[in-house]
């Protein structure tokens, strides 16, 4: 058994009464040790998160100076995480790439890690695009193998080839090709060409792109290759048809006659083949571009063009999308509401 621990006597209870009043009275002056600082005067300087000129945090003289990859993708990232930055830092990172980007190999090697981001990140694909504009403009290197925007297109051009076969391929494939497909369209939307009498075009290699991108999904119509279309025609589709019309080009309405043939014909399911009428409606009503619309209570298919566009999304228990395409899951859901 473990005894009891005792305080040890104190040594006061030798002191005389009179002895211990008296060393009460007196304040008792303690001396703290002296403790000795880690700090370096010759220390990097201390930079928060999120610091706003990325090139100020790697000045001459630091023993960790970053490559040029490593100084892009930190600044991809950043952008990534917060894209309202982009109007406040472009120009001080396009002018650090200018004194550091001075080769091919790493003007190559910057169109690369633009164009992953832009492709494997996909809330990055218009930041991407905006940034790719941004670079075409003002970088000042133009080796002989072509300045920042005709390598960009060159890369472009590497998936653009395989389409067919992409469009064909497993999941993982298709995945990856989608995300190409969208960036491709964001840079059509962004990349401004400038003539010599000043004025800005669109790059028409990428208007021919994008309608055989589109031919190569409506070719293969299973539904990850038909969202990917919807979502490539409602970012463009009203540029698209614009510029071919001014061309007196018919392209747009050859595009709706193929989404209504997979209506038709296709084995997609239900919600893909909704999207894809929706989408046809969209079209109908100039997608969309109208000065005012009706009150949301007042919203029909007849007086607003936006009305498809504004229904809500249902879900059953287990997360799974419906829409009034599904008869049966809105007669659940009507009995459902009507025994409570």
């Amino acid at each position: 058994q473990t005894r009891p621990l005792r305080a040890p006597p104190s040594s006061q209870d030798n002191i005389p009464q009179q002895n211990l009043e008296s060393a009460m009275a007196k304040p008792q002056v303690v001396v703290a040790p002296v403790l000795m600082s880690k700090l370096s005067v010759n220390a990097p300087e201390f930079y928060p998160s999120g610091y706003s000129s990325y090139a100020e945090a790697y000045e001459d003289g630091c023993e960790d100076y970053p490559t040029l990859s490593e100084y892009v993708q930190d600044f991809l990232n950043h952008l990534t995480e917060q894209p309202g930055s982009f109007e406040t830092e472009i120009e001080q990172f396009a002018e650090t790439l200018n004194g550091w980007v001075t080769t091919d190999d790493a003007l190559q090697e910057l169109v690369e890690l633009i164009y992953q981001q832009a492709t494997s990140i996909p809330n990055f694909s218009y930041m991407g695009a905006r940034l790719c504009n941004y670079l075409s403009h003002h970088l000042t290197i133009s080796p002989q193998s072509g300045n920042f925007r005709q390598l960009l297109l060159q890369r472009c051009r590497t998936e653009y080839e395989v389409k067919d076969q992409a469009a064909k391929g497993d999941e993982v494939t298709r995945k990856r090709f989608h995300a190409f497909v969208l960036f491709l369209g964001e840079l059509y939307l962004n990349l401004e060409i400038k003539g010599t009498n000043g004025q800005v075009t669109r790059a028409d290699i990428l208007q021919v792109g994008l309608r055989e991108l589109l031919n190569a999904l409506f070719s293969n119509p299973v539904d990850d290759n038909l969202i990917c279309a919807v979502k490539l025609l409602k970012l463009t589709g009203s540029v698209l048809e614009d510029a071919w019309k001014e061309k007196g080009m018919t392209h747009m309405e050859e595009i709706i006659q193929r989404i209504e043939n997979v209506v038709l014909d296709a084995n997609c399911s239900r919600d893909v083949k909704q999207m894809l009428l929706k989408l046809v409606e969209l079209r109908s009503s100039n997608w969309g571009r109208v000065h005012a619309t009706s009150t949301y209570r007042e919203a029909t298919p007849e007086n607003d063009p936006n009305y498809f566009m504004n229904e809500p999304t249902f879900y059953t228990s287990d997360g799974v999308p419906f829409t009034a395409a599904d008869p049966d899951t809105w007669t659940i859901l009507m009995m459902r509401w009507t025994q409570r």
